[in-house]
């Protein structure tokens, strides 16, 4: 049987709708999240869709424990434990980097074990390990404002895997990249996720992405689940050229375009 990673059950977010031209008195709430349920399976690859105000960050930042629900409930490993705040054993990687501009490329992903009081020797293996992985051993030494866009996030990814995260929250990391980085950013994360085994919750706007990367995909409209769909072609075949790809890709357009009338 399926480890259940994360059991999401009953779970509802609102916010006060604070629109241009509404008086004080007009101010509603609109639920962003709608009574939610999901289940996320152990090194499962999800990747979750859906436009701009679908819930799907809210979602993550539910997950990751920044905010918290106002009705249901997030549990991890198998309903053991409930989410009340943040954790080491949820990573979370943004848009942007967010690496600490005075520290080395090293230093930013020993940061987190550091503050786990690893000692040296551990956390000399732990960077070690990871800079080899995202291959930037050349660039150990070197401060965010001397790397590429697309180091950038690597070391984001590596310090994310380096606090020993079991689950990985990714908000659209390569959505400012231009396409070669960012094909070549999918495969390094695919590589680095099939290494580590942790659970992945990947957050994007992009159809083919999503396909490209994950086990199963996501749809979310208006705080709804709209479908979710496992990706049933291997990794390497997920090109342009394969009609299944196509399929898929088409298939998830439709709901994200009935979403948006």
């Amino acid at each position: 049987m399926a480890y259940v990673k994360i059991e999401i059950k009953n779970l509802s977010k609102h916010y006060e709708d604070t629109s241009k031209g509404k008086r004080k008195r007009d101010v509603v709430e609109k639920k962003v999240i709608d009574d939610l349920n999901l289940k996320i399976y152990a090194n499962e690859f999800i990747c979750v869709l859906g436009h701009s105000g679908c819930g799907k960050s809210t979602l993550l930042n539910l997950i990751a424990g920044y905010i918290k629900p106002d009705e249901g409930e997030i549990l991890v490993n198998e309903g053991k434990t409930k989410i009340t705040g943040p954790s080491r054993e949820r990573g979370v990687v943004f848009q942007e980097h967010a690496l600490f501009p005075w520290y080395t490329v090293e230093q930013n992903i020993g940061f987190g074990p550091k503050v786990a009081r690893k000692n040296k020797d551990e956390i000399k293996e732990i960077v070690d390990k990871y800079i080899s992985m995202i291959g930037l051993e050349e660039f150990r030494k070197s401060y965010p404002d001397q790397l590429s866009g697309g180091m950038k996030q690597r070391v984001g990814i590596a310090r994310a895997f380096a606090n020993e995260a079991d689950i990985l929250l990714m908000d659209e990391p390569f959505s400012a990249l231009d396409e070669f980085t960012r094909a070549n950013m999918q495969k390094e994360l695919l590589g680095i996720w099939k290494n580590n085994k942790s659970t992945v919750v990947f957050i994007t706007h992009s159809i083919e992405e999503a396909v490209i990367l994950a086990d199963r995909v996501i749809v979310m409209g208006e705080g709804h689940v709209l479908t979710d769909t496992g990706i049933d072609v291997n990794r390497e075949e997920r090109t342009v050229e394969n009609p299944k790809f196509l399929e898929y890709v088409n298939f998830f357009k439709e709901f994200i375009q009935d979403d948006n009338k």
